[in-house]
């Protein structure tokens, strides 16, 4: 069984993708016009949401802007910011809500509109079993500017019936978890779904349709939840993180209980 995670605004309180738009201006990948764009983009998002044709319109200038960029140089930029960009962003809710799951047996997985690069280190550090997210093309080590699989839409739902389908997952049983009206294909796709802040659109849909609705509104440090030790000892690393998971499974039955 698995729980499928949208990432933004569902897990972390930005869009993934704004949240690297500084480090990417230092490093010379984009301009001061690209960041005030993300800026001005990232506070409609925020404000009320994207709807399809604001998606399509960010697809086409994100596989635009980073034609020609270095698939190596922007691993390298994720992976040394992520800590300081990303870490205090995690909702302490969906924290505990993926630590429930993985005591439950479930398989965690993030399905993310934002490129695979951004998406697979977050699902990492939050111990995800898979990550679904847009693939870009590459040529030499660089982006095209083409897309080869865009996650989102009817996107995310050919992704997790591809993945339910090769880790024998029943989408009846399964759970899902988004903030926007765009992912209602795949929270229809399986039998457990839930909107969490939702957007205008999606709380109506999810009324309507007598789906919960859950609201996360608390970000936190993960690193400091989760108290993530040295790799030089695999037998502490394994009791810490177990330790974790079942502090996060009971404060998460607690907060649900009292609803």
């Amino acid at each position: 069984m698995a729980a499928f995670f949208d990432l933004d605004k569902t897990v972390i309180a930005k869009s993934s993708a704004f949240v690297f738009s500084k480090p990417f201006f230092a490093q010379g990948l984009i301009n001061r016009r690209a960041v005030l764009e993300s800026s001005y983009a990232h506070f409609l998002y925020l404000l009320s949401g994207a709807d399809h044709d604001q998606m399509e319109r960010m697809r086409a200038h994100l596989a635009s802007m980073c034609a020609g960029w270095d698939v190596q140089q922007v691993k390298s930029i994720v992976a040394e910011t992520l800590h300081d960009l990303v870490d205090p962003l995690i909702y302490a809710e969906a924290v505990d809500l993926i630590a429930d799951h993985k005591i439950r047996g479930h398989d965690v997985v993030i399905v993310s509109a934002s490129g695979d690069e951004i998406v697979a280190p977050i699902a990492a550090a939050l111990g995800a079993a898979h990550t679904e997210a847009t693939r870009m093309v590459v040529e030499n080590g660089k982006y095209t500017g083409d897309v080869e699989f865009y996650c989102y839409g009817e996107g995310k739902v050919t992704a997790i019936e591809k993945l339910a389908a090769s880790e024998g997952y029943d989408l009846s049983r399964c759970y899902a978890y988004s903030d926007s009206v765009t992912d209602v294909p795949m929270l229809s796709a399986v039998g457990h779904p839930t909107a969490v802040n939702p957007d205008r659109s999606l709380r109506r849909e999810a009324m309507a349709r007598g789906w919960p609705i859950l609201t996360f509104s608390n970000p936190v440090s993960l690193w400091a939840r989760l108290q993530t030790p040295s790799s030089t000892t695999v037998a502490a690393t394994a009791a810490v993180s177990v330790s974790a998971l079942l502090a996060g499974a009971i404060t998460y039955r607690i907060l649900r209980g009292r609803r």
